[in-house]
């Protein structure tokens, strides 16, 4: 009898364990630490902190034609106006990165900002 209470109760640490060792919220994507450690001063949650209308939002992206990857790897590699250029500090698949992040974001609206 006791080796059978052994076994359930190596069962069932066995189960929580499994259970509680998965993690609550997906792993940040490589695009969002990218975006997190070099863009999220200026533009967090999708907002410009130095030029209120140039957001991320999608119908800023979509204003002043940066809705695309494209575009906005264009504007992260060379930077425009207050925007410093990432070019030299990134990789060009890192850019890659942090504009489909961007873009993605956008379109959902920076509901995980």
């Amino acid at each position: 009898m006791k080796r059978i209470f052994s076994i359930l109760a190596i069962a069932l640490t066995m189960l929580v364990s499994l259970t509680f060792s998965q993690p609550a919220f997906a792993e940040v994507s490589a695009g969002a630490k990218i975006f997190n450690n070099n863009c999220a001063q200026c533009h967090a949650g999708g907002r410009n902190n130095v030029v209120a209308a140039k957001t991320l939002k999608a119908d800023a992206l979509e204003k002043y034609g940066k809705n695309t990857v494209e575009a906005i790897t264009l504007q992260v590699t060379n930077g425009k106006g207050a925007m410093p250029a990432f070019g030299k500090k990134l990789s060009a698949e890192e850019i890659n990165l942090v504009a489909n992040y961007v873009l993605e974001q956008a379109q959902n609206g920076w509901a995980k900002g």
